[in-house]
Order: C-alpha cells, then sequence, then structure tokens
C-alpha cells in the first residue's frame, strides 16, 4: 500500500489496513476514571500495586517484575496526580487479538536463539503466562485521531501508534535518500532494535503483533539488543527527581569519546551496572589517555621527531601481521552480533599488544645501535595505529577520524597500510587527563540539582 509521509498520516494509513484484517474487533471494557480531577486516565496515570509482584507500579507496565498490565487489574489503584481512588465506567475501543497471533510469536521467538538472555525470558514468559488482547484506542482529548467511523472522540493509544516511528521515519528517511522503503522491510533486510530491558515486550510483542495483524509481510525485528539497567552513582536514575546526567551538560565538557567509551566498555549489556564518576575518569586516563592514545601519540611523536615526519622503511612482522589479518573479521562478526563489549576488548587486546611491541622492540635504544630494526619498529606501528583506529571507527568516531587522517588513510572497515615515506602532518594529543577534582565538581552539581527539588 502507498504511505503519506507525515507520522501521523502514516500511523492512520498502517492502522486503516490493520483495522481491514482479521485481528482487530470491537469490545466494551471498564475505563478509569478521576473523579476529583475529574478526567479519564491513561494508564502511565494510574498508580497502584502490582497483581503479579504487589510493587508499586503505573497502570501500563510493572517496573519490577515486568508484567504489562491492565488498568484495572492494578490493586488500590488511584489517580497520580492527585492520590484519588479511581472511578470506572465503561467505553468502547478497539483490540488488538494479541493472543490470536501466539502461534506465530511463539515460533518467530523460536527463531531467534540469538537474542540477549533477558529478551529471551521476558518474551517466553509472556507468552506462557498467556497472551492477552490490547486496546489500540483510548477515550483521549489528545493523540491521533482514530481512523475508523464511529470513533470520532478518541484517539489512537500511544502503545499501538509510538512503536510505528520505526517505520514512518524509517519512511521518511529513504523517500529523502531515494531508496526503497519495500527493500528495507521486505525480506532480504536485517533490523537492529536497541532498547532497555522494561522494553523488550513493546520489541518483541507489540510491533511484531502489529506487523503480523497488519499483514503485508513486513519484516520483523531480527536482533533484539536489550540492554540491562544503568544507575547512577549507585541510585537509580529518575528525571523527575533530576538524579540524571543530562547529554546538553557534559557534551562540551568532555571529549564525546570519552563518554562512548565508558558507556559502551562499562554499559549494562549484559548485567546491571552502575555510572560513577570516579570510574569515568579513571577509565578515561588509564585506557583512552593511558593506552591507546600514548601508543599513537608517542608512536608518531617519535617519527616526527627523529625521522622527519616520515614513515620510515620496514616489512610488516610476521607477528602483526597474524595478529591483524583476522580481527576486522572477528570484530565486525561481533558487532553485527551486538556484542559490542567483546568487540571492543578484542580491539583493546591489539592496543596492549602494540604498547607491549613498542616497549619490548626499545625504540629510544635501537635508534642508535641498529638504526634499521628501529625503522622498522616504527614503520609496523604506524601500521598497528592505522588499523586500530578503522576498527575503533564505531566506537571512537571522532579520534579515529584524526588518526587515519593524519596517517591518509580513509574510514572503511579494511585493512590499512600506510607507505615508507609518507610525510606526517602536524599532529596532537588525542585525549586530555582529566583530574581527578572532576569527580568532586560533578558529584557537587548533580546532589545540588537532586537537592534544588526539595
Amino acid at each position: 500500500m502507498k504511505y503519506p509521509l507525515h507520522y501521523k498520516s502514516f500511523v492512520q494509513a498502517f492502522h486503516r489496513k490493520l483495522y481491514a484484517g482479521d485481528y482487530i474487533y470491537e469490545a466494551t471494557v471498564r475505563q478509569a476514571r478521576c473523579p476529583h480531577c475529574q478526567k479519564v486516565l491513561t494508564d502511565r496515570m494510574i498508580v497502584g500495586k502490582c497483581p503479579v509482584c504487589a510493587e508499586p507500579t503505573r497502570g501500563d507496565q510493572c517496573e519490577a517484575c515486568g508484567a504489562i498490565l491492565e488498568a484495572d487489574a492494578v490493586l488500590n489503584a488511584c489517580c497520580a496526580d492527585c492520590g484519588s481512588a479511581l472511578e470506572f465506567g465503561k467505553t468502547t475501543q478497539l483490540f488488538l487479538a494479541i493472543a490470536k497471533l501466539e502461534r506465530e510469536l511463539n515460533d518467530y521467538l523460536n527463531a531467534h536463539p540469538q537474542w540477549r538472555k533477558n529478551a529471551l525470558a521476558f518474551t517466553k514468559r509472556y507468552i506462557e503466562e498467556g497472551l492477552r488482547d490490547r486496546a489500540v484506542t483510548r477515550d483521549l482529548d489528545w493523540g491521533i485521531d482514530v481512523p475508523q467511523a464511529g470513533y470520532d472522540d478518541k484517539r489512537i493509544y500511544i502503545w499501538a501508534e509510538n512503536v510505528l516511528g520505526y517505520l514512518s521515519a524509517s519512511f521518511a528517511v529513504c523517500a529523502e535518500r531515494g531508496e526503497s522503503w519495500d527493500e528495507l522491510f521486505g525480506e532480504n533486510a536485517h533490523h537492529y532494535y536497541v532498547h532497555g530491558k522494561d522494553n523488550i515486550p513493546f520489541h518483541t510483542i507489540i510491533l511484531p503483533s502489529l506487523l503480523l495483524g497488519h499483514g503485508e509481510g513486513l519484516r520483523l525485528p531480527d536482533e533484539i539488543v536489550s540492554s540491562e539497567y544503568l544507575t547512577l552513582e549507585g541510585r537509580k536514575i529518575s528525571t523527575s527527581l533530576n538524579w540524571a546526567i543530562w547529554a546538553k551538560d557534559i557534551v562540551g565538557r568532555y571529549h564525546p569519546d570519552a563518554l562512548r567509551y565508558f558507556f559502551l566498555a562499562n554499559g549494562p549489556e549484559r548485567r546491571d551496572t552502575d555510572f560513577s564518576w570516579r570510574e569515568f575518569v579513571a577509565r578515561s586516563n588509564s585506557e583512552l589517555l593511558g593506552a591507546y592514545g600514548n601508543f599513537v601519540n608517542r608512536s608518531l611523536a617519535f617519527i616526527k621527531k627523529y625521522y622527519d615526519s616520515r614513515v620510515p622503511n620496514g616489512e610488516v612482522d610476521a607477528t602483526i601481521s597474524q595478529r591483524l589479518l583476522p580481527v576486522f573479521a572477528a570484530v565486525g562478526a561481533k558487532i553485527e552480533q551486538a556484542h559490542l563489549q567483546n568487540a571492543l576488548e578484542a580491539v583493546l587486546e591489539l592496543v596492549r599488544f602494540g604498547n607491549k611491541y613498542f616497549d619490548g622492540e626499545r625504540p629510544w635504544a635501537t635508534r642508535t645501535a641498529d638504526p634499521k630494526h628501529c625503522a622498522a619498529t616504527l614503520y609496523n606501528c604506524v601500521q598497528m595505529i592505522a588499523n586500530l583506529a578503522a576498527l575503533l571507527a564505531p566506537f571512537l568516531p571522532f579520534s579515529s577520524e584524526r588518526v587515519l587522517a593524519w596517517l591518509g588513510q580513509d574510514t572503511g572497515w579494511n585493512m590499512k597500510r600506510v607507505a615508507a615515506g609518507y610525510e606526517l602532518p602536524e599532529i596532537g594529543i588525542l585525549f586530555e587527563r582529566l583530574d581527578k577534582s572532576v569527580v568532586d565538581d560533578e558529584l557537587a552539581q548533580l546532589e545540588q540539582r537532586g537537592a534544588e527539588l526539595w
């Protein structure tokens, strides 16, 4: 079918096709209303206790156990704004027959054993506990109009439209680039969906159900890259309590690659992790500056000083060649499998190897005692640096681009070879050392912002 470019119109076109299929039906259900606020409440505006684990929850999903909830199932339900007990009336809504898709969703799950453990476990649990149909409309005065006669006073509920942003945004990009959206969502595509573990059911149950119900064979998510939770200085991140780090506040204070590196190396890829300013400073100084930056700068500075800025003559050492030849394929495979920390660690092993090689070959001594050996050492260091920069480009794009430009290399994912005699331009320091006072300053600001709300 033809889709309009505008997001709201795109969603409505998708829903028209969905409603024309076999997976949408009409039902009369209970509807929550706050008698004090005099308004119908969305699921997120309902608070109470989870009927599954008895922990505090909102009306759409329990953050404690991950259960997807219906608002009228929440225990001791009340209004999130004023705390009043709720009244429940009746209303008619359109429902997506998710339970009718149980076989398809179970087959879909079994076809993806490579997903992360949390995605497999959560999705299996949702299916085994019994899939429940979900209302795709709500009695709201905001949102996207329902493209169905008799539903003029209702809107498409947010869970049934926000995941369609993946489709509409890519549709707009394809239109801008003159590329085929049908191919992008066709059988030969491969899709990655990156999110936190609390959003797993929306990507493995809700979105696939909408796509299956739509009936045009649109591509289902291939890779569910679902992270665990990240805390901040040992506490749960909360934007409402201002216990958070705002990107706009730190992008100008720290090297973007230092931030990217820490979140990748210390991120919640396989387990819950904590963002600590102390550890951020320590790892930036020891790993980025002390290992990678040190190897790059001392090698290139040596050439600038003793070889008139020209890469000396040499041949690639057999040991180094054996290290470099398989690394692009190995690291690339880890990235494609979304094993980003393993991929990054594989490159860091090469960084450590490079530093060990430089120290073991002792160019500061062989420069006069064995000039040919010294030249070969620096030639090999340059080859390793060029390839390290290419390998690190997905993780450290800004510094990698600088290093590759210094060495006259492109940013492609392939083995690099810097010719002997190549003249280095002016080079600089890749990473600045972070002072320990950064920790005290950032912690003080964090505590102050949180305290201002009290």
